[in-house]
C-alpha cells in the first residue's frame, strides 16, 4: 500500500488514485481549513482556502475559525 501526502488538491489526489501512483492521499491542512471536508469532498463544494502563515501560531486565527458549510 502507498500513500501520498503533501501538496495534493483533491483533483490531483483523485487523479493520482485513479492512475494508480497511490493507494491513498492523506490530507492536513485542508482538514485544517474544512472541519467538513468529507462532506465538501463528497458532495462537490468548494473548499476553504487555508492560511498556512496563520497554523499553529498559539492564537485561534486560522486554526478552529474556518466555517462550514
Amino acid at each position: 500500500m502507498m500513500i501520498g501526502a503533501g501538496g495534493f488538491s483533491p483533483n490531483s489526489a483523485k487523479e493520482a488514485i485513479c492512475n494508480a501512483h497511490y493507494d491513498l492521499i492523506a490530507f492536513g491542512r485542508w482538514f485544517l481549513s474544512n472541519p467538513d471536508l468529507i462532506a465538501r469532498l463528497g458532495d462537490g463544494n468548494d473548499l476553504n482556502i487555508y492560511h498556512r502563515n496563520s497554523f499553529y501560531g498559539g492564537g485561534q486565527e486560522g486554526y478552529t475559525d474556518y466555517p462550514d458549510m
